[in-house]
């Protein structure tokens, strides 16, 4: 694993010490289906920095994946993205903090991912993430060829040699629903010194992404990075999400909430919340600053 951590002060910080961290998901929490922001998510945005709270966005897109989505104007601090790899500045973009797999861990996972017949990317490093190399193994995946034509100008198919790839984000198996539970054991039994996380797809809803990490990379981890430079407690943060790949950020912040529209084992951990398309995120925030921002 590589870690770069860009030099110099994190910046878009309120003039005071804050009081409070806020994260938010976003495809499926703070993003409605139609991909549009609600118009009260972002008045709730927009009063929690009246509040000197620090708002972050942390999702499993890539910047440039998360730049086609995002309004102007967009009332948050930070984005945390590929699912924890990367953290950079919102509204400047500046990167400052990103990690990588080292070249043997990027052959190690392709060995492992193609030995198990999976159709697999794997994205270049930050900020480039959004180029991939993909290899095909099985005849019909239709969610894996949707997100290779979204990406066409971007996709390469990968040669059997990958010694030559260098450095990666991350790898990214998709796979129908029906081989999700074997495959995703599989692939955490074989890869048990790297992190695996499993997430719903964001394009069909339906198929499994068994995302590779380098160890200890997570949305948690980084969201603690950033609290930690910010001098802000855990447990002055707050966290609202939807899906598995939410589910560390969930037990790691204070305060957690998820939104209608998640899988029911999600719904029996966590507070629930309205859905994503009827201000969920809002009204996570208002109950919280109902509270004093105090664990509810």
């Amino acid at each position: 694993m590589a870690i770069t951590i860009e030099s110099g002060d994190i910046g878009a910080l309120p003039e005071r010490q804050p009081t409070g961290l806020f994260i938010s998901d976003l495809d499926g929490t703070l993003l409605r289906s139609d991909r549009t922001f609600s118009a009260s998510d972002l008045a709730s945005l927009r009063r929690l920095g009246d509040h000197r709270v620090v708002r972050v966005v942390a999702t499993g897109r890539s910047m440039f994946s998360f730049n086609r989505v995002q309004t102007p104007g967009l009332p948050i601090d930070y984005v945390v993205f590929s699912t924890g790899a990367g953290i950079a500045e919102y509204p400047n973009g500046k990167i400052v903090r990103r990690v990588s797999l080292e070249p043997g861990e990027v052959c190690q996972a392709y060995a492992v991912l193609r030995e198990l017949r999976l159709d697999f990317m794997v994205q270049r490093p930050i900020p480039d993430t959004h180029i991939f190399g993909y290899l095909a193994l099985n005849t019909s995946n239709p969610d894996f060829e949707t997100r290779i034509a979204l990406y066409s100008r971007f996709a390469f198919p990968l040669e059997d040699n990958i010694t030559g790839f260098g450095p990666a984000t991350q790898l990214v198996a998709i796979v129908p629903s029906d081989r999700a539970p074997e495959a995703l054991a599989a692939v955490r039994q074989r890869l048990s010194d790297l992190t695996v996380i499993q997430t719903t797809s964001p394009l069909d809803g339906h198929s499994t992404w068994i995302e590779v990490f380098p160890a200890g990379v997570s949305k948690s981890r980084t969201t603690e990075w950033l609290a930690a430079r910010l001098s802000i407690p855990r447990e002055r943060a707050v966290s609202v999400g939807n899906d598995y790949n939410d589910l560390d950020l969930l037990e790691w912040a204070g305060t957690a909430f998820v939104t209608a529209n998640s899988p029911d084992e999600l719904k029996q951990r966590f507070r629930v919340v309205a859905s994503n398309n009827d201000a969920g995120v809002s009204e996570a925030i208002e109950r919280w600053l109902k509270k004093g921002m105090r664990r509810q």
